[in-house]
């Protein structure tokens, strides 16, 4: 008889009674076997009949008579047989269903409006894409034909997510004949081509070409609609790249317009002289100021909330804004709290690398509070370095420098990002600072100032931006702005000085990194020995020197050879920077007695350094006034005057193609040997051997 089952037994564990723990040692323990939970619907109350005996094996953990278990009798083993069977007919029948489905989706494809062609572009798509594996005679032939199939259908193709990259394809072989047929077949979608996820990238494809005739096709029909794409996820960016890189200044004032109220969207005179400067626009229309200003600052507040705070056009229409309030206004007040309460920073990022977005930063900083620079300045953690080489980034760094009074916060927020923050990496940062066009003026600002040499006219802003921030800080700012400065190159001065004794070959090789060296040994504060020692020792062996040109890579020329290699020597020779009021060379405190370090390096090779391209930095040694081998140098070149008066005169070699050219272009009074004169032998040279006569 089967053994009787409790719902306990058949569902969970049973305690065990004290006979079953006192009789346990005397049995053998047997593989226990899970048992299926069944419904209780199924148990009996008293057990379980004979005739049932068999339900009692699926109970301890067998299968059900019903289910055929392939360790059965032979009946058993053929109906499993069978079970087989029909898996294996519901498999073939899956795969029927799946090719009917496959045939019903392909018949709805065919059955839609240019199937044939647009399944055609695309398999010349697949062969035009991989440009480096079909010739250039069968490309051809694959562009006209997919020319032929698109012509005159364009408007339907680029809105197909699959068939607009083959219409791109073409564009990206065309003619120019070609793309202006495509740009005037499209014209009146454009809008709408903006504001699909994949027929936007064909607007781009059109506008790269600088094609002047499409682009004025194409910007016109965003007249009017701005306030609408630039919330658009899709054509926000699309219009903001328009705007950005292919609009004219005209188009670009259009497009800003309509930040300013609804009826510059609605109302365009069409022309030329229509301003998009806001200050402009209230001084003729006072009346407009209040409407103009809430609806500008809606604009921006509500592409801020939405985190889209990437786009130029954004931050040209915030310093429309920012430019019209009045300082210490509640408009003011709440325009820097949006700002600065931008969760994680993106908005002032941001603005960092766009034009007027950086202004517009500085501006902050100008006016913003002791609280508001610090908040402003703590954004920047971890940008600074990539800020110190932008192009506009770097003037945030600057006017940090020029209105923060707190230099300590100043100095531990920036300086460790820009110059490093280990041994390893200074030297590596300092080189690039020194040698990158924009890095190198967040270095050397303090140190030159405002000089023609740091700020060349491709950065005339730059000064602008200086003296708009300067005239603010009169008012906003307490501490004396030479006291900040010279507190920030006391701050900096250990890192640059010991970068400069580390690395002088890398930074004496390039022109920048000469004016940097120069800057940093007259100006920073601090032990310079070593770094005066480290260039020193640029200058030794040979100048003469042959280098075998089997040599790759060839090695830097001698810093004698250099102009910019020559003329940082004299500087430090000299121990000053040159005053133009006074006309005479202002000798920094403590002196640096460069001279002395110097000579006994190119003590042996003097001679050709005095008759060679840095023929005035012996001049400098002798011109030094804390020199002490003065006397021993003028004996040498006495006893080597007659290779210093041939080299003063001679006129051969480079020097002579010089004097030829000049002689053939020179016009007016003065004679080919008058120029001659002028430009033939070292000058250099010739300033010794006055020296000598003395």
């Amino acid at each position: 008889m089967a053994p009787k089952y409790t719902a306990a037994a058949a569902g969970g564990k049973r305690k065990a009674s004290s006979g079953d723990k006192q009789h346990s040692n005397n049995r053998s323990k047997k593989a226990k076997v899970a048992a299926p939970k069944k419904p209780v619907a199924d148990e009996e109350e008293d057990g379980f009949s004979d005739s049932a005996g068999a339900s009692s094996d699926s109970e301890e953990g067998g299968a059900a008579l019903n289910s055929k278990p392939v360790w059965g009798n032979g009946q058993e083993q053929t109906n499993g047989a069978g079970a087989r069977n029909n898996a294996a007919a519901g498999g073939s029948n899956s795969r029927e269903s799946h090719a009917k489905q496959k045939q019903l989706a392909q018949e709805r494809k065919a059955a839609k409006p240019l199937a044939d062609e647009v399944q055609r572009t695309k398999k010349l798509w697949e062969r035009l894409r991989r440009k480096s594996h079909v010739p250039k005679e069968e490309r051809q032939q694959l562009v006209d034909e997919l020319y032929g199939i698109i012509t005159g259908k364009v408007k339907d193709f680029v809105l197909k997510h699959d068939a607009v990259r083959a219409v791109q394809t073409a564009i990206k072989y065309s003619t120019p004949a070609q793309r202006k047929q495509i740009a005037k077949e499209l014209q009146g979608t454009y809008v709408q081509l903006a504001e699909s996820r994949y027929a936007k990238f064909l607007i781009g494809k059109l506008l790269v070409q600088n094609d002047n005739e499409i682009r004025d096709l194409i910007i016109p029909e965003f007249y009017g609609k701005v306030r609408k794409l630039i919330h658009h996820p899709e054509a926000s960016w699309i219009l903001d790249d328009v705007y950005r890189g292919v609009a004219t200044k005209e188009q670009k004032g259009n497009l800003l317009r309509e930040w300013f109220g609804p009826e510059f969207a609605l109302f365009r005179s069409g022309g030329k002289d229509q301003t998009a400067d806001l200050s402009d626009i209230l001084a003729n229309e006072p009346s407009k100021r209040a409407t103009s200003m809430k609806y500008l600052y809606d604009m921006i507040n509500g592409l801020v909330q939405k985190k889209l705070t990437g786009f130029t056009m954004l931050h040209d229409a915030m310093l429309q804004y920012f430019l019209n309030l009045k300082p210490e206004s509640e408009e003011l007040k709440e325009f820097t709290e949006m700002v600065k309460e931008d969760e994680n920073g993106d908005l002032l990022k941001n603005m960092a690398f766009t034009k007027s977005g950086a202004r517009l930063v500085c501006l902050l900083l100008a006016y913003g509070t002791a609280k508001d620079r610090k908040q402003i300045l703590k954004t920047y953690k971890d940008t600074f370095q990539l800020m110190c080489g932008d192009t506009h980034a770097h003037m945030v760094i600057l006017a940090a420098y020029d209105v923060i009074d707190d230099t300590v916060l100043t100095s531990k927020a920036i300086f460790p990002e820009i110059l490093g923050k280990n041994e390893e990496k200074d030297a590596e940062n300092i080189i690039f600072l020194a040698n990158d066009l924009n890095a190198r003026i967040t270095i050397l600002y303090l140190f030159e100032g405002q000089s023609k040499s740091l700020f060349p006219a491709s950065h005339a802003r730059d000064l602008e931006i200086l003296s708009e921030i300067h005239e603010i800080r009169k008012k906003t700012s307490k501490k004396d702005s030479e006291i900040r400065r010279k507190e920030l190159v006391v701050a900096m001065s250990p890192q640059l000085l010991a970068a400069v004794a580390s690395s002088p070959r890398d930074l004496v090789g390039s022109s920048f990194g000469c004016q940097f060296v120069a800057d940093v040994l007259l100006s920073a504060t601090g032990d310079k020995s070593g770094a005066l020692e480290a260039i020193a020792s640029t200058a030794e062996g040979d100048v003469s020197e042959a280098v075998g040109a089997d040599v790759y890579p060839p090695p830097p020329p001698h810093i004698s050879l250099t102009p910019h290699g020559g003329r940082m020597l004299k500087n430090l020779l000299a121990g000053g920077r040159f005053d133009r009021k006074t006309g005479a060379v202002k000798r920094i405190e403590p002196p640096l007695n460069f001279a002395d370090i110097l000579y006994p390096v190119i003590k042996e090779h003097v001679v050709q350094w005095a008759t060679g391209p840095s023929s005035f930095t012996v001049l400098g040694l002798l011109e030094a006034p804390d020199f002490s081998h003065k006397d021993e140098l003028l004996k040498t070149l006495r006893s080597q005057k007659k290779v210093l008066q041939k080299a003063a005169t001679d006129t051969s070699g480079a020097k002579k193609e010089k004097t030829e050219s000049v002689s053939k272009k020179t016009k007016g009074e003065k004679t080919p040997k008058q120029v001659e004169a002028k430009v033939g032998g070292n000058q250099g040279t010739k300033l010794l051997l006055e020296k000598l006569t003395k």
